[in-house]
Order: C-alpha cells, then structure tokens, then sequence
C-alpha cells in the first residue's frame, strides 16, 4: 500500500521560497504570477491494510509542523 502526504505552509504563514521562486519566475520574463507557496510530498510504502488514522499520527508527530503547516493524506 502506498501513501502520499501533501504538506502546505497554512494561509498568513510567509513562505520566503515561494516568494523567490515567484521573483525568479519574473526575472526570467513569465508575468502574471502572482503567488507562489511551496510545499513537499512524502511518499510513504506501508504494509497492506494500515489503517489512515496511523498514517495520521505520523503526519501530526513527525512529516508537518502541524503549528505552521497543513497537510491531506492521498492513499494510493
């Protein structure tokens, strides 16, 4: 069984690399972009039949900084 754990900075949390990539995107001549947020994706293989609220505490204990991130689980 495969996971994939979707983390985000929340909303009013500065993402400093989203901003340069934004800037970057505008140096290099593509206007329009407006904002840029970052984020990550973890792929996680579990054994067959782990259950989502495991992989729930294992986004709330350790893969998001759940103060300043969010995150949505997407069981593959």
């Amino acid at each position: 069984m495969k996971a994939r754990v979707h983390v985000m900075l929340k909303d009013g949390v500065l993402d400093p690399q989203g901003e340069a990539v934004r800037h970057a995107l505008g140096a290099m001549g593509f206007d329009g972009v407006e904002g840029v947020r970052q984020g990550k994706v973890i792929e996680l293989e579990l054994a067959d039949g782990t259950p989502e609220a495991r992989i729930e505490e294992m986004c709330q204990r350790l893969l998001a900084n759940t103060v300043i991130e969010s995150y949505r689980i997407e069981t593959l």
